[in-house]
């Protein structure tokens, strides 16, 4: 029995992944499936192969069939592929592209002039990068297939049940809020911003590194041309910006999604209010405003969410005993779901080790 804590984006593509491979699974989630109290919830989350790390870069290459194949054996549509655009003078569009054509990644820089042609809804003062793998994830979807999928292929699946403590003394005994203890041979730790609150509950020691959770917040801007077909974008001047197609999170009348990357809000998942911060609305909407005339820059909608960001903002994806951590988080992991479900899975069942990137500091190799 492999018991999985935690029915967020990467616990609910573990089960999946595990279920499908004929393992016997228990799924436990602290609240509803598809809650909104973690980092897992709503319509919108990029997908993307730019980046300027190029083991990031494989890994989506890798992320983007695994969406394919988690979309055919669900019979749900996940991924939509839009394009995507970088630019800002700290984005570096010129060395992200090097690194798209390294991989053999399609992508175009353009100057500026014929960028603002093709895109007239954006303004632009320097070198854009266009690559098409690039569009959107929907979240509250992916949670739903992979664990309705899970449970179809007889994984045990339980809500509203908190995972108090793993004890590894004699065999692994799962506790819950309910009093209950549940015997496993492994257990997969997909708690999200809960892990730093969990860990000092789990009999053995990880050696996490140390773990910094924000609350971040997010927008939703009325497109004001709703024809027009929006890409993702990320973007980095004095800002650390990113956007793309809202879904039904912003509204009825298509909307994009505009939210700053950094400089979220230090918060805990058990102390979070869930206030937005009207520093940060300010900012993004005036930064709409002068980036991106396509969008009436005020937001329609709002939300907020929660990062755990570790120092380096690598993933950890590690097993220490009969404990796998799964924590591909600090902003930038749901775009690697499926694929993070096949790596925990591997990792569950003894198949592979972990990635050096990814392996907690008492393993992980110099960088």
């Amino acid at each position: 029995m492999i018991v999985i804590v935690g029915a967020g984006l990467m616990g609910a593509a573990t089960a999946w992944e595990l279920a499908r491979r004929g393992v016997e699974v228990m799924l436990i989630e602290a609240y509803e499936i598809g809650h909104r109290n973690g980092s897992s919830h709503g319509t919108s989350r990029i997908f993307r192969r730019a980046y300027g790390d190029a083991l990031y870069v494989e890994l989506t290459g890798r992320a983007g069939e695994c969406w394919r194949e988690l979309e055919a054996d669900t019979g749900t549509a996940l991924l939509r592929m839009t394009g995507g655009l970088d630019f800002g003078v700290r984005r570096d569009p010129e060395g992200l592209a090097r690194l798209l054509a390294g991989a053999g990644v399609p992508h175009e820089l353009l100057p500026a002039s014929a960028a603002a042609e093709r895109w007239p809804y954006f303004r632009f003062d320097g070198p854009v990068l266009f690559h098409p793998e690039a569009g959107v994830v929907d979240a509250d979807a992916t949670v739903a297939a992979c664990v309705r999928r899970a449970a179809e292929l007889g994984a045990d699946v339980r809500t509203n049940t908190r995972v108090t403590g793993i004890d590894v003394r004699d065999g692994v005994r799962v506790r819950t809020d309910d009093g209950a203890e549940l015997a496993a041979d492994t257990v997969v730790v997909a708690a999200g911003p809960w892990l730093p609150e969990l860990a000092d509950g789990i009999g053995v020691p990880l050696g996490l590194p140390r773990l910094r959770v924000t609350q971040q917040q997010v927008f939703h801007f009325r497109q004001r041309d709703p024809g027009h077909s929006w890409p993702t974008l990320v973007a980095t001047d004095d800002l650390e910006i990113y956007g793309l197609p809202s879904g039904g999170d912003g509204g009825t009348a298509p909307a994009v999604k505009v939210a700053e990357h950094d400089r979220g809000t230090p918060a805990t998942a058990s102390t979070r209010d869930g206030v937005v911060n009207p520093a940060s609305r300010g900012a993004v909407s005036a930064w709409v405003e002068k980036w991106l005339p396509g969008l009436d820059p005020v937001p329609v909608a709002e939300a907020s969410c929660l990062y755990t960001i570790t120092p380096t903002e690598d993933f950890i994806l590690d097993r220490v005993g009969p404990v796998v951590v799964v924590s591909p988080c600090s902003g930038h992991g749901a775009k690697f779901a499926p694929l993070i479900g096949r790596m925990a899975a591997d990792l569950a069942l003894g198949q592979a080790g972990p990635h050096p990137r990814f392996a907690l500091p008492r393993t992980a190799t110099p960088r």
